[in-house]
């Protein structure tokens, strides 16, 4: 019998290559383990079947791994079978150990390709949203862009407060139906409206009151008019309409009509009722012009028309309005240039004291000579200078060249007298009026107590606020003030005892018949007595006759002028007639030529 050391057998184990649960073990052929070693535990006598661990085969070198789990631990085993002993040397590696690395490999790769399949889907979703986003936004820009270009189109043609086709647009739609007009022989005309008292309404309300007046103006305009036609706003309170495609004129006068009496219907504006008119210009094509700019001012000249005749009708142009519209061009083209050339005299009407006939002062009288056409007079040109902007440097022209004159008289030893010089509305509402008075009188030397502005009676209305601020410039400076032309408006006593005035100007209108009309003589008796009441001068102006003169100097008024004594002179006559001067009452003078 031979005797075997079953632990010299195992002793070989080394944990690094068969690992913790790996086995090694000596195993007899009737099933049990001699000696087994698993990490550091060596035991003997389990009891395992032996031919399941040590499979059987021709070959005694012919090794194959088997799986087993004899102590509960599945292992890859392989046994082989000792020559000539009973025995077998089992050694067996733990699955669990051997695919441990396998199995952390593929946690590790599955973690990492879920991670990047999640990444990889947000990263597709976030790319997919901001796409659909980018879309969205670009899609959004253009639409805005698109809204933007057809709301700065609309604007450029269109008015802002009534919605109404702005002058640009009508231009265009006038220019259009005039190529058309003359490819199918047809007519069509333009009318020019103008609202009357719009400016009352403005100055009393405010510009909001005003603003919602136009818009409702807009909308009775439309109402007047057929699908075809036009109506646009110029600016201010100034609209035109088109009437194209007319197969009868009648129908322009009666468009012009439903216009004037549904402008003329009261307005509510701040709880009140308010009323305003239209004056309305009228041409057409092809008649009155053969292109939108000929057309347009024709009709512009006929509105003109209508102002004159009264306001609140309508005026078709003529060939006596085109003659009118050529001076009016004439005129507007010499005033560009008329003070630059010296072309502006000043000539001097003399104001006489009722009872002495004393000359007290002079008025200052523009006088045009006009290479062309002469000498012309003011009722010519100063509207026309007015509204071209031009009376502003004018005016500061004719107050310096008056304030050098009287100087001048002074130096010469002749009476110290008062010059009055008058004001358009222009003048009296520039912001540079009191400075450049304030520099006139430095310069001139003249005596600001001697200087009288006279203003008209509806001036005084437009803005009182600020026409008071005014006048107490004036007044805060020594400069008179008087109201011309009084008499025609609606001026109170109350009315004018708030304004800071010193001279009342009767209008010559009233003066005329004073000497025969009761009701002139008792309108003149009242603004005597609304002055006296006052304490201020009162003027009548355009005395003509020895009877108005008579009469006037019976009802206490104060002073006058008008042709009666003088007409208007140069600045060398001046000097002869204040030598020259006598009382009324020592004189039989007759009415100046």
């Amino acid at each position: 019998m031979i005797a075997v050391d079953a632990g010299y057998f195992v002793s070989g184990y080394e944990v690094d290559k068969l690992g913790e649960h790996g086995a090694l073990g000596v195993l007899g052929t009737d099933g049990v383990f001699r000696a087994r070693r698993s990490g550091d535990s060596i035991t003997a006598g389990d009891t395992v079947d032996y031919a399941a661990v040590v499979p059987a085969t021709d070959e005694p070198n012919d090794i194959r791994p088997t799986i087993n789990a004899w102590d509960g631990v599945l292992r890859y085993t392989s046994a082989r079978q000792l020559y000539d002993f009973p025995l077998a040397i089992v050694v067996g590696l733990s699955e669990d150990e051997q695919l441990a690395a396998a199995r952390q490999n593929k946690r590790t790769y599955l973690w990492r390709a879920s991670a990047a399949s999640l990444l990889l889907i947000l990263v597709v979703s976030v790319l997919g949203r901001l796409s659909r986003q980018l879309v969205l936004s670009r899609q959004r820009e253009v639409e805005e862009q698109v809204a933007h270009a057809a709301r700065v189109e609309y604007l450029a043609y269109h008015d802002g407060l009534t919605t109404l086709p702005n002058r640009s647009l009508f231009s265009k739609l006038l220019s259009q139906s005039i190529n058309e007009a003359h490819r199918y022989k047809r007519r069509l005309a333009v009318m020019f409206l103008d609202l009357d008292h719009f400016k009352h309404v403005n100055d009393t309300l405010g510009h909001e009151s005003g603003d919602q007046l136009l818009k409702e103006v807009a909308t009775r305009l439309k109402d007047c008019l057929r699908e075809s036609d036009t109506v646009a706003r110029l600016g201010g309170d100034e609209f035109v309409v088109l009437l194209p495609e007319l197969d009868e004129e009648k129908y322009v006068s009666t468009v012009a009509h439903k216009i004037l009496s549904s402008v003329a219907k009261p307005f509510i504006l701040m709880g009140d009722e308010f009323r305003v008119t239209a004056s309305i210009g009228i041409s057409t094509y092809p008649q009155d012009g053969l292109d939108e700019q000929t057309l347009t001012k024709n009709a512009d000249n006929a509105m003109y028309l209508a102002k004159e005749e009264g306001k609140n009708n309508f005026q078709f142009f003529s060939e006596k309005l085109h003659a009118n519209s050529l001076e009016r061009l004439t005129l507007e083209s010499g005033l560009r240039h008329a003070l630059e050339h010296h072309e502006f005299e000043l000539h001097y009407q003399p104001m006489r004291d009722m009872r002495s006939g004393m000359i007290t002062g002079m008025e200052a009288v523009l006088r045009w000579h006009h290479p062309d056409i002469g000498m012309v007079v003011p009722t010519r040109f100063i509207a026309v200078a007015e509204e071209m902007g031009l009376m502003v440097p004018i005016g500061k022209w004719v107050i310096r060249t008056a304030c050098l004159q009287n100087v001048a008289w002074q130096h010469r030893g002749l009476p110290r007298l008062k010059m009055a010089v008058n004001l358009t509305l222009r003048q009296f509402f520039d912001e540079n009026l009191l400075a450049d008075l304030t520099k006139i009188l430095a310069d001139t030397g003249m005596d600001a107590t001697l200087l009288e502005l006279e203003i008209t009676e509806s001036l005084l209305m437009r803005d009182v606020e600020k026409t008071m601020r005014v006048l107490n410039g004036l007044k805060d400076r020594g400069i008179r003030i008087a109201i011309d032309d009084f008499g025609i408006g609606y001026s109170s006593l109350a009315t004018l005892k708030q304004f800071p005035l010193d001279t009342i100007k009767i209008d010559r209108s009233l003066i005329r018949d004073v000497a025969s009309v009761d009701e002139d003589k008792d309108m003149t008796k009242a603004i005597v007595a609304m002055g006296r009441t006052l304490s201020l001068t009162v003027v009548a102006q355009g005395v003509e006759t020895k009877e108005q003169a008579e009469y006037l100097r019976e009802n206490a008024c104060d002073e006058f002028q008008g042709f009666y004594l003088n007409r208007p002179v140069p600045a060398e006559q001046v000097a002869e007639l204040l030598q020259t001067q006598s009382a009324i009452s020592d004189t039989d003078a007759n009415p100046a030529d």
